[in-house]
Order: C-alpha cells, then structure tokens, then sequence
C-alpha cells in the first residue's frame, strides 16, 4: 500500500496544475488548443461554388455552415467559416425527381460538360430517376483537357467596362481546328447581340452562356438549321443565363443579325 505524504497531496491539488477548457497538458507545458474553425474572407469576383472547390468543401456545407438561404448572394468583406474536416467525397450520385444535370454539377463542385464525359451521356437533357452517376472520372474515361469550373461573376463585386467607341466590323468566319472530337449538348435558343453597340470592346468571336454548363473558354460548335456552322468561343454571361440554361447570346454586328431575331441551333463543346 503506497501511502501519499502531505506535500505530495498538496501539489495534486495545488491551484497551478489546474487546466482551463481547451488546454492539453503535454510534458510539463500547458497548450492552448486551437478550437476555431477556419475562415474565408470573400473577396471581389468570388462565387461561393468557387470557394467551395479551393476549400475542399460543398456548396451547400458553406450554406449550411452559415445560414445562408440564398446561395447566389455573398458580400465582399463577408467572413465565412470553413469546416476543419473535410468528409471524403462521394464518387457516385442517384438520380432524384426533380434533379437537371446542371444542378447536380454544381452541388458536387463539377461541370456539366464533365458528367457527361464520365457518364458518356448523349443527350444532357436526359437523366432518368434512380440512375446513378459517375462524379469522378475513372482511368478508362478521364477527361484531362476538360473545361475549369464554372466561376460567375457577382455584379455586386464588379465595376462595368468602361464605355468604349468601337466601329463594327464583319467579323470573318472562324476557322474549325485541325483535329477535334465534340460532344453534343441537344438544341439551344440562340439570341443575338451587339458589344460595340453596348460599349464593349470584347469584340464578335465570343458567346453569352449560363457559366453553370459551360465555363468560360469553353469551345463551342454552333450549327444551324441550314448548315452554317460557326465555332465561338464562351467569354460572357448575362441576365437571362440563370434562368436560361439552354440559351446562347451571340456576338455580331447588328447590320449581320438575323431578322427574325430568335435562332435555334445545335450546339457541341469541342474538345
């Protein structure tokens, strides 16, 4: 039977042995622990489907994390606070009623243009309920030259071009490359548009799209009912895109805009 002197039961007891919430006794020092999560502070141009893919997480964990009932509206400034753990992320998605390629993409930090690769989808208007999709390439089917994420730009966080004089000319047609593949994406609702009539100088070889299913840079085939084809390239968005996942914008001097206004098209990424 050990028996414990009184000066040993004094030191056991003595008020400096005792710990704080958050300390971690560690060989004779008392470390604070680092209990707080992470934060991020938004910056100008920021989306929050962008902040999720930098940061390892979702869309709708930020949402979650910061009561944020409208995920279109963030604040230059903002704090968001970022989860310490990252679960791992799910490679397979079953499809539910209700559910459009396009928001599955962005839930799960992806592109449309990347289902379909993975899933080798000819039509990406098409899902059907109870299927599963691929939210990852695998060996066989991966995609290195695919587009980046999509990246909107919040009008909150950007100033508008300055207006600029700029005389329209005829844009000559684009040539196709030399050696491509393409993957359909179905029909789209073609508008059109003038930049130098707007005060833009981005000039006429671009594209107006929702970001969601095609990000910028994307390489676009265009082909009309008549076989005019023209190849464009995504550099813009606009209002209606939000909306209007199945509409393009097209640039082109207004002495070139069809007259009836409103074309539809069949339209390719190329790769």
């Amino acid at each position: 039977m050990s028996i414990i002197k009184k000066s040993q039961l004094a030191l056991l007891f003595s008020p400096a042995l005792a710990l704080l919430p958050g300390t971690l006794m560690t060989q004779g020092h008392v470390v604070k622990a680092d209990t707080s999560d992470p934060e991020y502070t938004v910056k100008a141009g920021d989306t929050l489907s962008q902040i999720a893919l930098d940061q390892n997480s979702t869309v709708s964990e930020l949402a979650s994390t910061n009561n944020i009932t409208n995920q279109n509206l963030i604040l230059v400034g903002q704090k968001l606070k970022l989860k310490t753990a990252t679960p791992a992320a799910d490679t397979t998605y079953t499809v539910k009623a209700g559910d459009t390629l396009s928001q599955i993409a962005v839930e799960h930090n992806t592109t449309v243009a990347n289902l379909v690769s993975y899933n080798q989808l000819s039509n990406p208007d098409l899902i059907l309920v109870g299927q599963t999709l691929k939210l990852t390439a695998t060996t066989a089917t991966a995609n290195p030259t695919s587009a980046p994420a999509a990246q909107a730009t919040p009008q909150a966080a950007t100033p508008a071009p300055a207006a600029q004089t700029q005389t329209a000319t005829t844009p000559a047609p684009a040539a196709a490359p030399a050696t491509t593949s393409t993957t359909s994406y179905g029909t789209f609702k073609l508008s059109f548009y003038d930049p130098a009539v707007l005060g833009s100088n981005m000039g006429y070889s671009g594209v107006a799209a929702n970001l969601s299913v095609f990000p910028k840079g994307t390489r676009l085939k265009i082909t009309l009912s008549d076989g005019t084809v023209w190849y464009r390239t995504v550099n813009d968005t606009g209002a209606f895109a939000a909306s209007n996942p199945h509409q393009l914008d097209v640039a082109m001097p207004s002495n070139q805009i069809p007259s009836a206004g409103i074309l539809y098209a069949t339209v390719e990424v190329v790769h």
